[in-house]
Formats: C-alpha cells, structure tokens, sequence
C-alpha cells in the first residue's frame, strides 16, 4: 500500500514543503487622504484611509514587518474631482505628495504607485467620457495621454514602480514612452495586464471614493465568462508593449489564470487579493465561521503555488505578524 502519509509527520512537513510564503512577498495597499484621523473603511474592518501626516508611522511598521512594499491610491474629496481627473497627474496632488514624503524619509521602502484615474474623475471611470450613439463610452485614446502625464507625474516624485491599472488598449506602450522619454527608463512598470470586471471590487470603492456614477466598467475590464485566450492576449500585448511585471486581478477566483500566465511569460507575476477577497475572510472570521489566520493563510499559499511572485494584500500586515509567530 501506498502511504503519503508517512511525509506529513511533524518533521518532515516543513522539510518537504515547496511553498514558501515571507512577509517579503506581500505588498500593502494603502489608501491616502489630505488630513485629519485616520478613517475605518466600513465593509473593510481594520483597513483605513491614512491622513498624508501620519504615513511615516505607518511607513515603519512596514519596513519592520519586512513587506515587500507598499501601493498608493488616492482619496479625493468630491469637490475636488473633475471630468479630466487633474488630481491623479497633478504635481501637488495627493499620491505624488505621499511619494515624495515617503521616499525622502524612508528611502529603502519600495513605493509603487497605481496609475489610473478613477479615484480623481467626478464620474468614477478610469478614463475620458464622451457621449456616442449609443450612450456614454471611455474614449480610450484620448485616456493614454493622461495615463501617460500621471505615470510620469508620479515618477518624478520618486515612485519605485508605476502600476497602471485602467485596462486602456496601449496603456503600456504610452506610459514607456512617456517614461523613457522624460529621463525615467530606469522605472519599471507593474501592469494590472488581467483584470476582470469583478463583483469583488465593492469595498475598494467605498475605501477610493470610485464607484461609477454611472453604467459600469465591463466596456473595458475583462469579461469573467471569457476563455483563456482573452487572459493570454491582454498579458501579451502588455508584455510586448514594455511591461516588467504582470498582474492578474482578482486573485484566488483566476487561479488557473495565474498558473498559465506563468507557464508562458519570462517575467514576474503578480496578483492582486483584492478588498472583496479580503472583506469575505474578514467578515467570516468575525463570526467565528472561519479560523481567519489558518483560511488567509491558506489562500495566500495557493497564489504562491499558482505562480505569484508577489501578491498585494490588505492583510499584509497582519501575515507578517503571524508568520514571525508561527
């Protein structure tokens, strides 16, 4: 008889084990506001929207978790946003001025900033609205330039990685150029390369201030029902165009996505537990359904098995702490 029980002894898990996960494959994303106190997202428990003043302290305890680094996203008052999104390319706006504030004081912290416009346009799309025949659309080619004037915007404050996230045909290929040409060849560019139009999006948007005011984003993220072919096209394209890194978002719901990419692409990939993901095992737990250490941990294992070399978490922190005890 054949006995695979004899490998899960005690002692020989660890031994025998393939799948390695360190807080150094986790990346934080934090979520920037101008002032005040720091405010819970409601459908996130534990997850804030940081006052620009207080990110050094948060800063710290990032880099003594040893996190990969951290992602930043905007927070805009209503007031402040427009048709065009101004803020998300601004030289004052929000990101750049967390950027500088965090590269100045913490230069060994790796800084990667999400390049798209929704958390700044008064209508919540990641790109330029025009009316057409058929209603309202994302003019896609007018939306690159802006993409393109936001990368380089958080550049030149100092990001470590640009993240474009927008889902724009040649978003990539734009903001290279912009890039190379504006003396910043040397920044790598994460792309969100698969990203679907998820129903596990909800509670980011809450968090961003970017909900669609109206129709939605399925013109321009991926349709969930679509084969692999659509997954492989958008990954290489983005790659052809001058990706350094991919992204596929969400996370555990595209694992077989996430396997196949890797199979197929010479670079680092990434995926992205996105707040709905988080607010499930977070809401769970706090009813006692779910043993929240053990189920997060296990779902951040099946990304490294399925080929993520880093995956963005809300629970970063928290899995750093629990692994440091384990």
């Amino acid at each position: 008889m054949e006995r695979p029980r004899r490998l899960r002894s005690p002692l020989l898990r660890p031994l025998v084990a393939e799948v390695e996960l360190s807080p150094r494959h986790l990346v934080l994303p934090v979520f920037v506001k101008e002032g005040g106190e720091p405010e819970e997202v409601s459908s996130m428990p534990g997850v804030f929207r940081h006052p620009l003043a207080q990110l050094p302290r948060l800063a710290e305890e990032v880099l003594k978790a040893g996190l990969g680094g951290v992602i930043l996203f905007g927070v805009l008052p209503e007031e402040e946003k427009d048709s065009l999104g101004h803020g998300a390319y601004a030289e004052e706006g929000i990101v750049q001025r967390a950027i500088r504030l965090l590269k100045r004081e913490f230069p060994e912290l790796l800084v990667m900033a999400d390049t798209c416009l929704c958390e700044y346009t008064d209508h919540g799309h990641c790109g330029v609205v025009r009316e057409g025949p058929l209603g309202f659309y994302v003019d896609n080619d007018a939306t690159l330039e802006l993409l393109a004037k936001t990368a380089l915007s958080q550049a030149q404050a100092g990001a470590d990685v640009v993240a474009p996230s927008a889902m724009m045909d040649g978003q990539v290929k734009a903001i290279r150029e912009a890039l190379d040409q504006g003396g910043f060849a040397h920044v790598p560019i994460l792309s969100y390369a698969v990203k679907y139009a998820s129903a596990f999006y909800g509670p980011f948007r809450e968090a961003a201030g970017s909900a669609p005011q109206f129709g939605d984003r399925t013109g321009y993220q991926m349709d969930p029902r679509a084969g692999l072919w659509d997954a492989l096209r958008e990954a290489s394209l983005d790659d052809l165009e001058g990706a350094d890194m991919l992204m596929v978002k969400p996370a555990l719901p595209y694992l077989d996505v996430l396997f196949a990419l890797k199979g197929r692409f010479s670079k680092p990939l990434f995926a992205y537990q996105v707040s709905g993901e988080y607010a499930m095992l977070k809401a769970a737990s706090q009813r006692g359904w779910l043993d929240e250490r053990r189920a997060v941990l296990e779902s951040l294992y099946a990304l490294r098995r399925a080929g993520a070399q880093g995956i963005l978490t809300y629970y970063a922190l928290e899995v750093a702490r629990w692994l440091r005890e384990a």
